[in-house]
């Protein structure tokens, strides 16, 4: 009765000007919330449309009702502050409601519900997540006021304007409303400030199919466009947006892990943050470079795990300094001093004009047997999205992997966190591995994402028993999604840096592909003066617990500053490549309260710059200068040292073969982030570079792999040159970037 009865009244209901049951928003209560989720057959898993699902709250004038498309999926937008029960009705399943269901300001609440057919047995029940809050989400503070709703309806195909115009037109958005002092925007409208809608960024695909098409957007199927499936007010008369047909949907992915991303189309659910591309720098206007130093890969793994599974990275997901940071470049310790410097250049070979300059630092090397004991606190994700075998799964055998690593001086605890935080494991010495490796297998997954309750727990494991003069550290295991507790207290950040500053560190290991949050992962890490890793596999689990785990767990230098003074006599122009959002001042480099990165012992941190020379028959080119602190902290102290122009080759093929590889680690970023400077080196060029560095560097297992990860990408990478129609690669200017007038 309620089908037939859905079928005369829905196309009714939607040509109607004004309908109660989409009542405006209390008076003086801003409507800037948004209820969505997706509804499925407790039986067979699959979606059900055409659900009527209706929002009830006191902060609500009557009720708003939507309808789910044919993927079960349905978007509740422009909703005031509230406690909320969502009610789920259709014909042949039981009726369902969700109580108090609370919708915070400037949020997003996913709200997932299994529906029982009435020819189920009464004695079975439900399952369904509790609502979910993603930081940083896709879905996350996307404000659905007009001037959005007209600017989909000009880009979409079946809205109002045609296909006049592109998804470009969208990504119009301000900036987050709300973010916390370290730049992690809290609710913000998607990476980059971007809008983001229905899990697509404005960059993603959003035409109907043309498989000939060399464009991206005009590939895309009929089923990438964002829809609500909503009657939304637009003033007079009503603007209505439909679901694409169920024919054009395709088979629905249950799971939350995309092992291989939708044909011609990125990974759903991946949150990143863009930091732009270095500009050019004319000496006669700024001379000094200054950075902090960066010794984090993570960037590089998740580019491995994106093109391993047929996909080209995010762009905003590539940072250049993690590329280049992945690679052993066999600098020599110092004899007597805590860093090696090693330096060298040579023309470059995409920017005529311009020098390659490769700047190396490396920390003193510190044995095993020397090494500080320990105490590591696991502080691991067991919520519902990291219950799989290649996230929590991985975890657990990693940390196998590492407990066989640690020795008698060593202490391992283990708390987790879904809906609640709890212990595990109190600290065990690491001589006791059977005990550990009973709690390791017992982990199991539960409930939602409590990430701040399991922080606040882990640090106050390690402050209770800390080992004065040792290492202590907390390492947090995750996707880095979370739903409740950390997405609403700014106050995690303080904790994370007070707790540093006391002497315990934080570092985070980021798995999953699909819902993932690169952003949240990087800038704990950062914060907590640690580092951030991503494991995609078992081997790079070993290579970061196993192979380098002094230098991952030992700090020997903290807040460690790079700059870089360029003569002007000798340099008219640089470009730092990578490093954005670990820039300073110049002032900055001398001023000890200014927080910078931590390098571990034997830990290398590379730097690129590409350089214009006035005048080669100077002497010297610049100035090298590491300011760090002991790791226990105190006043900085400096190295200084000359850059000669001997130091600069006359050809690619006279630099060392290591130097040459961080220069294709480099060019192999700025290519996948679509820089502006890359554009005249072509992939077949890269792979010749590649192929130019030698035996037997080249044989060497993490660069064979390097030169298979650039092939991949040449096969995957089918953008156009978004620069070309106004700056064509052979008119370049190799000194500006050009201007649109």
């Amino acid at each position: 009765m309620l089908k037939s009865l859905l079928r005369s009244t829905l196309p009714l209901f939607l040509m109607m000007p004004a309908a109660p049951v989409l009542a405006q928003p209390g008076a003086g209560t801003a409507a800037t919330s948004v209820i969505i989720g997706t509804v499925i057959d407790t039986e067979t898993k699959k979606p059900v449309g055409d659900v009527v699902v209706t929002a009830i709250s006191p902060s609500l004038q009557g009720e708003q009702t939507v309808i789910t498309d044919a993927q079960g999926n349905y978007r509740i937008p422009q909703l005031p502050v509230g406690t909320y029960t969502v009610r789920f009705e259709k014909e042949s399943y039981r009726p369902y409601a969700r109580p108090e269901v609370p919708l915070p300001p400037n949020r997003t609440i996913r709200v997932n519900v299994e529906m029982i057919p009435e020819s189920v047995p009464s004695t079975e029940t439900i399952v369904s997540g509790p609502p979910e809050i993603g930081v940083g989400s896709t879905n996350a503070g996307v404000n659905v006021d007009q001037e959005f709703i007209r600017r989909i309806a000009v880009a979409r195909p079946v809205g109002k304007g045609g296909a006049t115009r592109n998804f470009e037109s969208l990504a119009e958005s301000a900036p987050s409303k709300a973010s916390d002092s370290y730049g992690v925007g809290i609710g913000t409208s998607g990476p980059g400030n971007r809008y983001v809608y229905d899990g697509l960024t404005t960059n993603d695909p959003s035409r109907d199919g043309d498989p000939n098409s060399n464009n991206d957007r005009a590939r895309a199927p009929s089923w990438a466009l964002p829809y609500m499936h909503v009657v939304v007010p637009d003033g007079t008369p009503q603007t209505v947006y439909r679901a694409p047909q169920a024919s054009a949907v395709p088979t629905p992915q249950p799971a939350p892990e995309r092992t291989v991303a939708p044909k011609n189309q990125r990974f759903f659910d991946m949150y990143f943050k863009g930091y732009g591309v270095n500009p050019t720098v004319d000496t006669e206007e700024e001379r000094f470079s200054t950075f902090s130093v960066d010794t984090d890969t993570a960037s590089y793994t998740l580019t491995r795990a994106y093109l391993e599974r047929g996909a080209l990275p995010d762009e905003q997901s590539v940072r250049v300094e993690e590329f280049v940071n992945t690679f052993d470049y066999g600098y020599a310790n110092a004899p007597d001093a805590p860093f090696s410097v090693n330096v060298e250049g040579f023309p470059s070979p995409a920017r005529k004009g311009y020098q390659v300059v490769h700047i190396g630092v490396k920390a003193r090397d510190v044995s095993r047997a020397e090494r500080k004991p320990g105490h590591l606190v696991f502080v691991i994700d067991v919520s519902g999205s990291m219950n799989m075998e290649n996230r929590l799964g991985l975890v657990k055998r990693s940390l196998r992997l590492l407990v066989d690593a640690l020795d008698e001086r060593d202490q391992v605890s283990i708390v987790v966190y879904g809906d609640t935080a709890h212990q595990v494991l109190a600290p065990t010495n690491a001589t006791q591995k059977a005990l550990i490796l009973s709690a390791i297998d017992n982990v199991q997954s539960e409930g939602s994402t409590n990430a701040q309750a399991g922080m606040e727990l882990g640090y106050t494991l390690a402050a209770s028993h800390m080992l004065k003069g040792g290492i202590n550290r907390v390492i947090l295991c995750s996707d880095g999604v979370a739903n409740n507790g950390v997405t609403e207290a700014d106050g995690i950040w303080a904790l994370v840096k007070e707790k540093a500053a006391a002497g315990i560190t934080l570092s985070t290991v980021g798995f999953g592909m699909g819902n993932y949050n690169d952003v949240l992962m990087e800038r704990l890490a950062q914060v907590g003066e640690g580092n951030y890793s991503y494991v995609d596999k078992l081997e790079e689990a070993r290579r970061i617990f196993v192979q380098n785990l002094t230098g991952t767990l030992q700090v020997v230098a903290k807040d460690v500053k790079l700059q870089v003074e360029f003569d002007r006599k000798t340099v008219s122009r640089y470009r730092l490549i990578g490093y954005e959002n670990r820039l300073l001042t110049k002032q900055q480099f001398n001023d000890d309260r200014v927080d910078a990165g931590e390098v571990g012992a034997g830990h290398a941190v590379t730097a690129l710059y590409e350089v214009k020379l006035r005048d080669p028959s100077q002497t010297n080119f610049g100035t090298l200068r590491i300011r760090y602190k002991a790791p226990e902290g105190g006043s900085s102290r400096l190295i200084e040292k000359a850059m000669p122009m001997t130091l600069l080759r006359p050809a690619y093929e006279k630099a060392a073969s290591p130097t040459r590889l961080s220069y294709v680690a480099a060019a192999f970023a700025e290519k996948l982030r679509g820089s502006y400077w890359a554009r005249p080196l072509t992939y077949d060029a890269l792979v010749s570079l590649w192929e130019e560095l030698g035996t037997p560097l080249k044989s060497r297992t993490d660069v064979v792999e390097l030169g298979n990860l650039i092939r991949l990408a040449k096969k995957l990478d089918r953008r156009e040159d978004r620069f070309e129609s106004f700056a064509p690669v052979r008119t370049m200017d190799a000194d500006r970037v050009p201007t649109i007038k």
